[in-house]
């Protein structure tokens, strides 16, 4: 697999590197490390790269990882949108979340470059940890009416990284379940189990007046080892505005659960 990792030379970017080369050895991939910089902004070279990300290059490239590294001038996102049509399999970044100093891959924007690329992105917080593991993902069943991105992404990753992924869903008390939701939850079983992907169905029961959507599902992966949660990153339903809030919540928790977002 060909995947995607761009870098504004902080730490969250290098960890983004390191998940990006733990997914590329599994699969005998190859890692683009990607950069732009504005025209009015000094230009970055490869010693620039190597003094930001330096130790984990080395470690990647002993590690057998190819690693390209692009250098292009221009605007941030709209580089990293352009480059990602160019073969890649995966986008891999960091977040420096909601409260960083950097404005290229802050909160919404993050959300809104996932939503951007043709490629499903990986994103790693500046919390997530160094040791990268990916031996299980969390699956919230989803209300879009066309969820086969999300199964396609999710099933790509865990085939890669001997994933168990757990279809999760919140039992609200007093609720029913739309028949959407019922219909998307036997449709990522199905679709799992013909892939072959090693699976099991999560329901979790709360209460009728509980913290959230978003709070519930870290705090279950939290205390169930789950190493990434899977979503669509575009909204679904007539609530899109709260359903947006929620998923920049999600791709920028503080418990560093690196977050697939399909598109």
């Amino acid at each position: 697999m060909k995947l995607l990792c761009p870098t504004d030379l902080t730490l969250a970017a290098d960890i983004a590197l390191s998940y990006a080369g733990h997914i590329a050895k599994r699969t005998s991939g190859e890692v683009t490390m990607f950069h732009a910089f504005e025209k009015k902004g000094a230009p970055v070279d490869g010693q620039a790269l190597k003094r930001a990300h330096g130790t984990t290059l080395d470690r990647m490239s002993g590690d057998g990882v190819k690693i390209a590294e692009v250098l292009r001038e221009g605007a941030y996102m709209k580089e990293i949108v352009a480059e990602s049509a160019n073969g890649h399999g995966l986008m891999v970044a960091g977040t420096h979340g909601v409260r960083g100093l950097r404005q290229e891959l802050l909160g919404s924007d993050m959300l809104r470059l996932a939503r951007s690329v043709a490629v499903p992105s990986l994103v790693v917080q500046v919390y997530s940890p160094r040791t990268v593991r990916l031996d299980r993902i969390l699956m919230p069943v989803a209300g879009h009416d066309d969820i086969m991105p999300l199964l396609n992404a999710v099933t790509n990753l865990a085939r890669s990284c001997g994933s168990q992924v757990e279809v999760y869903q919140q039992l609200v008390e007093g609720q029913s379940t739309s028949n959407q939701l019922l219909r998307n939850k036997v449709l990522m079983m199905e679709h799992l189990a013909k892939a072959g992907i090693n699976h099991s169905e999560v329901n979790e029961p709360v209460e009728k007046f509980y913290e959230g959507f978003v709070l519930r599902t870290i705090r279950y992966a939290r205390n169930n080892n789950v190493d990434c949660i899977a979503i669509m990153a575009q909204a679904s339903g007539e609530h899109k505005k709260i359903a947006d809030k929620e998923k920049q919540e999600l791709i920028t928790n503080e418990l560093g659960v690196p977050v697939l977002c399909a598109v």
